[in-house]
């Protein structure tokens, strides 16, 4: 098993470990169902805010929910695979849950980090940052990239 990917449990005494040497704490969170340059330019971004950079990755029931059906396009252990191996990636887990709410509350990252489809004020679980006195960054270059958008490029045939 890649050491980057984990579980919830063993998350939660990584970041531990991690603040008591100093380290901030950054969590991002998405489907990650098919990675475009906007996905590796947002967690690149997140990265530079300078710590740990923790992905969470929705299972593949809340991709189905969050997409519908057809989605996701590989399994989650797959898309965690890929994703652990990016350089600017310390850890990989996965949350079942429509958002990350519950896993912001576990770990309380220093920083949650958005892409630039949200603002500050629009992030769907800023109010949980907010409770523990964490913070929200947008991070990324502007939207351009969509995953839902290139598979659906990828659908029309060229005449």
């Amino acid at each position: 098993m890649n050491a980057k990917i984990t579980s919830r449990e063993l998350l939660r005494q990584r970041v531990e470990e991690w603040r008591l040497s100093g380290n901030r704490i950054i969590l991002t969170n998405g489907c990650f169902d098919f990675l475009h340059v906007g996905h590796i330019r947002y967690l690149h971004a997140a990265k530079a805010l300078g710590g740990r950079l923790i992905v969470a990755v929705n299972s593949d029931d809340s991709v189905r929910k969050l997409k519908g059906l057809g989605r996701p396009l590989m399994p989650v252990e797959e898309r965690a695979e890929i994703l652990s191996a990016l350089a600017d990636v310390d850890a990989v887990v996965v949350f079942p849950e429509d958002d990350v709410r519950a896993l912001i509350s576990e770990i309380k990252p220093d920083i949650h980090a958005k892409g630039t489809d949200y603002t500050k004020d629009t992030v769907p679980e800023r109010d949980a940052v907010m409770q523990y006195g964490g913070r929200v960054e947008i991070v990324g270059d502007p939207k351009d990239h969509s995953a839902t958008g290139m598979i659906r490029s990828m659908k029309v045939q060229p005449s």
